[in-house]
């Protein structure tokens, strides 16, 4: 390994920590801006080209548009939805 990537690596965890601080302290939208700078990284470390990232967010389009067909519609206006049966107890 080289020090570059050495050095990266150890970037990588500081972020990763100064990430979960945030998180834990509340500061939800400086944690997403970490884990942009973290998720850079790890492509950079991993040698993930432009095409392969692309690739992958075009597979995952794919699966999200599927799984959203599947999902029941809303009932039409004016149509009140049904109300939950209420059983009794007969002796």
């Amino acid at each position: 390994m080289s020090y570059f990537e050495e050095n990266l690596r150890a970037v990588l965890a500081t972020l990763e920590e100064c990430h979960a601080s945030l998180i834990m302290n509340g500061d939800r939208d400086t944690a997403q801006l970490v884990s942009v700078a973290i998720l850079e990284l790890r492509i950079k470390l991993n040698r993930i080209e432009d095409s392969e990232l692309k690739a992958l967010c075009d597979a995952m389009l794919r699966e999200i548009e599927g799984t959203s067909k599947l999902v029941q519609p809303k009932p039409r206006e004016g149509l009140r939805p049904r109300s939950p049966v209420s059983l009794k107890l007969v002796k």
